[in-house]
């Protein structure tokens, strides 16, 4: 979806390069048949894969007996027991909803939801400020649709503010409306069939109200763990965010269960990081490998309409380890060549590299604002997961004309606006 939303905006740009394209209207129906008909192929070959490899797939529901056995009920209520010497809970999350918003559970959608929607949301009211809130709302503007962000308090919080703070700054001004430092009150359904919303303003106490087609609930996700009877079992789970304890191996607080993905308390909520997890953890059960989960400079992307890519520490983050007097960021706003002729505002692409001060400035993140951040994240992830310094990033040469060679151009200290590079500076 995010995917239908940027070709949208290349076909608005298709005549600045000559085509004669019309900007027809988008075809939600059309877009969500080829998502879903998509997810139910993988499922499909999921399935197929493991009946070939000779794996035993049961389709039910499932809950701890004991330590070393599980319930599963299927559909129509019929009970199987299941033993096994080692288990691995990999139930992942579900969407939260705040059911202390009155209507909210009764006229509310989720993320999960809206990917299966046949018909277009129409106009919408996003409420959160995760990067699923953000991704959400960054593609249904794209798609045309009047949609709005309400953010409680701080957009993306657990990454850099200030590329967080860039993110939002964009979608604002290409159409998404962002109501900051607003919270929910209650949902209505009126005689019309739409959602009336009323809010508050939590600066100034202050209520208003909207009227939207849809209101998409984005404050989170909770784990799985609820109805798998964890206690018969002996897991243990954090109370307050009902995540599974587990170690360095994976394992729970009973060694022969185990925990990975979502589920796992302290881990990212990443698909790629959990089908890692579970690589590893597979060939240690099977004594091919002794290797354990590595999960620091973990790369990720934020697939806002302007997208933001990075690896390693925050600013925040780093100056909070390491104090600011030891930290160097090097950063640069730059303008990607495809939008020069275009003439697409670029003033919120921005590239920052977090150092270490002292030579050889050992790189601790990196953080990238613009197109196909994904793409460049996961090429310098590498160097960084291997321990690159900022002097071997500026001696990678770079491939013009890349977004990504702006990486291997910075030159300007953000503590002291000096080109370090250059004699007398």
């Amino acid at each position: 979806m995010h995917q239908a939303a940027l070709l949208g905006g290349m076909i608005h740009d298709a005549s600045h390069y000559g085509w004669k394209v019309a900007q027809p209207p988008h075809d939600w129906r059309k877009m969500a048949e080829a998502v879903q008909n998509h997810v139910k192929s993988l499922n499909w070959g999921h399935r197929v894969q493991l009946q070939d490899r000779k794996v035993k797939y049961f389709n039910f529901k499932a809950s701890f007996v004991n330590p070393h056995m599980v319930c599963g009920v299927s559909k129509g209520g019929e009970e199987t027991l299941l033993s096994a010497d080692h288990i691995v809970i990999a139930t992942g999350g579900r969407p939260r909803y705040p059911t202390h918003i009155e209507g909210a559970l009764e006229y509310g959608i989720t993320s999960d939801d809206i990917f299966w929607l046949k018909e277009s949301p129409g106009k919408t009211l996003v409420v959160g400020a995760s990067y699923v809130a953000l991704e959400c709302a960054g593609f249904l503007t794209g798609l045309g649709l009047d949609t709005t962000v309400m953010i409680r308090s701080v957009p993306l919080r657990a990454f850099d503010q200030q590329m967080a703070s860039l993110v939002t700054e964009h979608m604002a001004v290409h159409g998404t409306r962002i109501l900051r430092g607003c919270t929910p009150l209650r949902v209505e359904r009126l005689s019309d069939g739409r959602l009336q919303v009323t809010w508050v303003d939590l600066a100034s106490d202050k209520k208003d109200t909207g009227t939207f087609d849809t209101v998409l609930w984005a404050v989170g996700r909770v784990p799985e763990t609820r109805g798998l009877n964890l206690e018969k079992a002996g897991v243990r789970t954090n109370p307050n965010t009902q995540k599974i304890l587990v170690d360095a191996q994976e394992a729970t607080s009973v060694p022969h269960i185990y925990a990975i993905g979502d589920v796992a308390e302290g881990r990212p909520e990443l698909t790629p990081t959990a089908i890692m997890a579970g690589r590893l953890l597979a060939q240690r059960l099977c004594s091919r490998s002794s290797d354990l989960m590595d999960y620091d400079n973990v790369p990720t992307t934020v697939f806002t309409p302007l997208e933001y890519g990075c690896v390693g520490l925050s600013e925040e983050e780093a100056v909070a380890r390491h104090g600011e007097e030891r930290v160097e960021v090097y950063h640069a706003y730059y303008k990607p060549l495809e939008f020069v002729v275009p003439e697409r505002d670029a003033s919120q692409c921005y590239i920052k590299m977090v150092c270490l001060r002292e030579p050889p400035q050992l790189v601790l993140g990196l953080h990238f604002l613009g197109p196909n951040a994904g793409e460049v994240t996961q090429g310098f992830a590498l160097g960084i997961k291997c321990g690159a310094s900022y002097q071997q990033v500026m001696r990678t040469v770079g491939i013009h004309p890349t977004c990504a060679e702006e990486v291997a151009k910075l030159r300007i200290s953000k503590r002291s606006g000096l080109d370090p590079t250059v004699t007398g500076c």
